[in-house]
């Protein structure tokens, strides 16, 4: 049986619900919550279309809504261009393994190239072993090591 169509596109207000289920799957498997406001924030951020705001994509495979990811474009102190930061990217479990991930992340090294950003990075918990094993196809690793200031 072949699989049906992968098409990626960017989110749309009636997308709101299929967005929600994917990203809070997202959330889940990163052990995580965000209180409604974040929900409804983050929603109309994606919609919004300012410049410096976030951006959504989202994956179908023929109707059905399996994966997302968001990004930035924002300012770095040592590029004259922008740079773009993949914040999320999720996709249904049971499409793993179907390109899904690698395509989303494909739109947006495109849309990186469109918008004249030299970089596009993203992080991930080392944990993440099936998405390491995808981002060492697609990326470059690192030496980096992130800190967060004290709650």
């Amino acid at each position: 049986m072949s699989q049906p169509p992968l098409t990626i596109r960017p989110l749309i207000a009636t997308d709101e619900a299929a967005w929600r289920r994917l990203w809070t799957g997202y959330l889940v498997y990163y052990e995580t919550r965000v209180p409604e406001a974040v929900y409804q924030s983050t929603f109309a951020r994606l919609l919004s279309g300012e410049d410096h705001e976030f951006n959504g994509l989202i994956a179908l495979l023929g109707e059905q809504p399996v994966g997302l990811v968001h990004y930035l474009f924002h300012r770095h102190c040592w590029k004259v261009e922008n740079v773009c930061y993949l914040q999320d990217l999720f996709t249904d479990p049971e499409a793993r393994g179907k390109g899904v991930a690698r395509a989303l992340i494909e739109a947006v090294y495109a849309r990186a190239d469109a918008a004249g950003a030299p970089a596009v990075y993203w992080l991930t918990q080392e944990f993440n072993y099936p998405g390491r094993m995808l981002y060492d196809k697609v990326g470059v690793k690192t030496p980096f090591i992130r800190y967060n200031r004290p709650a």
